[in-house]
């Protein structure tokens, strides 16, 4: 068995299972019916041309062509049948119109070949294999059969013409694997007239369209079970054919083509040609019916090589300065709605945003309903399918099912204004709303540039959006920070008086018989009461920003108030080196605290035995408190990134607040602090404060 007869049988097989096919999952009517007998007679022929590929004398050729013609004589009454009755509503008045026709298609081809005496193919060997030589039969057979085939292929043009949307989606790939199957047929028949014969070899063209006819018409199968749909084509359509003008083309460039090729000599793989060139044109034609390459192509020309329809920079800058006056969301919209209004025209024009909280949708801004006249409920499944699309859509096209709760909804205020257009509000993968245009003054479609035009626009008002949100929750955010930052001075200003406390309570046990003791005792109590009832004072007059109450105030005396607190703490050296300084401008309490803190910084870091130096200062108009210990000191890496951070600390019950609201105070009052540390050295603070400092 050669290539060709294989691929023969290949396809006789393909056939034969179409057919069947057909009858087991259709339920059984005219097209069908004539479907399967079609295809069953596509498979004898193919099987008597396998077997003439097979044949190795003249006579057994001319008996099993004979047979291949006799059986290709009754296909065009069959599939004229089908042509008549395939998804057509009104197929019953198709047949009657055409009855005279079908019955010549019939029998014509039956009385015809008894006519003639003569053989139908006569069978000759040549360099190039074998010719088959047609009788006077054959050939007025071929003219028939070349006639009925045109006449099939304008029906199913007729048919697929008529048909929109997604019934000429189901019935693409059927109709195409006929024109494919047909087609090759009209080449072959065209090629008998013109040689009034033709090359055995041939027959592997209609072999191979045979083939990929019946793959696309699988390809149809599966996809929605040959398709079969009610169309009822209009008279307009019937009474112009693409079909008439591209045979009547075809035949004329096939008999100037022929014409060269005999001239020149013949050539032996012309067949071969013939099948690419077939192949081409199947695979152009499945591009030109695809709906989705049209779209692209046409997208493509929009947006590259037509003049613009709109001035996008003009546009552009209106909408910037339309979003940045938006200071909430609600003026947002709106704004965004009206100036959409009024580039697109359309009269009605909706914007809903995600409330992914509630799962549903909140009115947001319209320009042509009120709040209360937009409530609406959307199933939580067309939200979820909502929340997935990006691009604009037109709703009134849309076959999803997450489209109908959307076209029930009234979107629009008249009956006619064109389709209403659904832009999702997407931003940072986020799905943050819709908006709905409808009723456009001129009633026409958007076009490709006026899409793309709209999901700029989308895209713009979701940044704008997600920005306001975004500024929000950062707002809200420090508002958070700064009420957990405030808290924290106080937390840790009542830590430094709890500690005052009790370091008075662990002296108490030693010197209470000492009177001196308990009047110093009570005289820090009274203290510590007065501290805390200042505090609450702060409290109750809270403010985002720090205020200072300055007045003249002494540094050494606020220094030796803070040392005596320390006095009872007999593990630590507390050394005094105060030098006399003028009186300096200042919030005592404020200041107090930052001393009390630092020293309280250096009794931590020290252990027993440990040393703790006070000194001030002054020179060049600039008073100074170093205190200095020596203790177990800070690495350089805190010191620089983590010392003067809220919330950072090396204690183990420390807040981390201290030093982050000494560093806050010193500033206020234009003065600044130094730390120089060593690990297992110690620390050492200096504080400068500005001796003549003016307050506002």
């Amino acid at each position: 068995m050669n290539l060709s007869s294989a691929l023969a049988f290949g396809a006789a097989l393909f056939c034969s299972a179409l057919a069947f096919a057909v009858l087991i999952r259709k339920r059984l009517s005219i097209a069908s019916g004539c479907f399967s007998a079609g295809m069953l007679l596509f498979a004898f022929e193919s099987a008597f041309t396998g077997m003439s590929f097979e044949a190795a004398s003249a006579e057994k050729v001319a008996v099993w062509q004979t047979l291949a013609l006799l059986t290709k004589s009754l296909l065009p009454g069959t599939w004229l049948c089908f042509s008549l009755s395939y998804s057509r509503g009104n197929y019953r008045e198709f047949l009657a119109r055409s009855r005279f026709l079908l019955v010549a298609a019939f029998l014509l081809p039956l009385f015809l070949v008894p006519a003639f005496h003569t053989p139908l193919i006569n069978v000759l060997l040549t360099a190039k294999g074998w010719w088959l030589k047609f009788g006077e039969a054959a050939t007025i057979l071929n003219a028939l059969i070349l006639i009925l085939t045109v006449l099939i292929l304008m029906n199913l043009e007729r048919t697929f013409r008529s048909a929109v949307g997604t019934m000429r989606w189901r019935i693409k790939f059927f109709v195409l694997g006929l024109g494919v199957v047909f087609g090759a047929q009209i080449y072959i028949y065209s090629e008998g007239l013109l040689f009034s014969g033709q090359s055995l070899a041939l027959a592997g063209v209609e072999t191979g369209a045979l083939l990929i006819g019946c793959t696309l018409m699988a390809i149809a199968y599966f996809r929605s079970d040959f398709g079969d749909v009610d169309i009822y084509p209009s008279r307009a359509a019937l009474h112009t054919s693409l079909t008439v003008v591209v045979v009547g083309v075809y035949l004329f460039v096939v008999g100037v083509l022929a014409q060269i090729v005999a001239r020149m000599g013949g050539s032996g793989n012309f067949p071969v040609y013939t099948f690419l060139v077939l192949l081409g044109i199947v695979l152009l034609a499945v591009l030109l019916l695809s709906d989705r390459f049209r779209q692209n192509v046409q997208h493509l020309l929009s947006r590259h090589f037509r003049r613009p329809q709109y001035d996008s920079r003009q546009i552009w800058s209106r909408f910037s300065e339309c979003m940045s006056r938006g200071l909430d969301e609600a003026k947002l919209c709106a704004a965004a709605a009206k100036l959409i209004s009024s580039t697109f025209n359309a009269l009605s024009v909706t914007i809903w945003l995600d409330d992914a909280a509630k799962d549903g949708l909140i009115f947001a801004a319209s320009t042509s309903k009120s709040q209360s006249d937009a409530t609406q409920s959307i199933p939580s499944s067309t939200l979820t399918a909502l929340r997935k699309i990006s691009e604009p859509f037109n709703l009134e096209k849309a076959k999803q099912e997450w489209a109908e709760p959307l076209k029930q909804i009234s979107f629009s205020q008249f009956r006619e204004g064109g389709d209403r257009v659904g832009i999702p509000l997407v931003a940072a993968d986020r799905w943050l709303g819709l908006a709905i245009l409808a009723d456009r003054v001129s009633g026409t479609g958007y076009s490709f540039e006026e899409y793309d035009l709209l999901k700029c626009i989308g895209d713009q008002i979701a940044a704008s959006l997600l920005n306001l949100r975004l500024a929000g929750e950062l707002m809200l955010g420090k508002e958070r920070e700064a009420f957990q930052n405030i808290s924290a001075f106080f937390v840790h200003d009542l830590k430094n008086t709890a500690s005052t406390l009790n370091l008075m309570l662990q002296n108490l046990p030693v010197h209470f018989d000492d009177p001196a003791f308990r009047k110093d005792a009570l005289r820090g109590i009274s203290k510590t009461a007065d501290r805390i009832n200042q505090l609450i004072d702060r409290l109750g007059a809270l403010r985002h920003k720090l205020e200072l109450k300055p007045i003249e105030c002494d540094l050494n005396q606020l220094v030796a108030e803070a040392l005596e607190t320390l006095n009872g703490v007999s593990e630590v050296k507390l050394v005094k080196e105060l030098s006399p300084l003028p009186n300096l401008l200042a919030d005592r309490e404020q200041l107090q605290s930052v001393i009390m803190n630092v020293l309280l910084n250096a009794r931590d870091a020290v252990s027993a035995g440990g040393q703790v130096i006070v000194r001030t200062d002054h020179r060049d108009g600039w008073a100074s408190l170093s205190v200095v210990d020596n203790g177990c000191g800070m690495s350089p890496g805190f010191l620089r990134d983590s010392l003067f951070r809220p919330f950072q600390t090396t204690k183990k019950k420390g807040l981390g607040i201290g030093m982050f609201q000494s560093k806050m105070i010193i500033e206020a009052h234009r003065g600044s602090i130094q730390v120089k540390s060593e690990l297992g050295i110690g620390t050492t603070f200096r504080i400068l404060l500005p001796l003549k400092l003016q307050f506002p």
